[in-house]
């Protein structure tokens, strides 16, 4: 898939991958930081707390980062809070 709006790939960078994916070749560095995170228990991602202080934990979390849920994620930012998860 070619870098547009929708997906881009930074293959320079230090940290790629950030996460695994089922697809590494499908990696979506567009979200580098999940817009969704703020949300808490309303992002709809696959995310667990850990620790003593129940820090969000979303390393199994594939959301922003494979390109097919660019539109959730865009869908899920316009939602009203308190709105039902993805």
């Amino acid at each position: 898939m070619e870098n547009n709006y929708r997906f881009f790939y930074n293959g320079e960078c230090k940290y790629l991958p950030c996460h695994k994916t089922p697809d590494e070749g499908r990696f979506n560095c567009l979200f580098c930081y999940c817009p969704l995170y703020s949300m808490g228990e309303r992002c709809g991602g696959n995310f667990k707390y850990s620790g003593a202080k129940k820090i969000k934990d979303c390393e199994d979390c594939h959301l922003p980062h494979l390109p097919e849920y660019y539109d959730v994620i865009m869908k899920k930012l316009t939602e009203p809070p308190g709105s039902a998860a993805i």
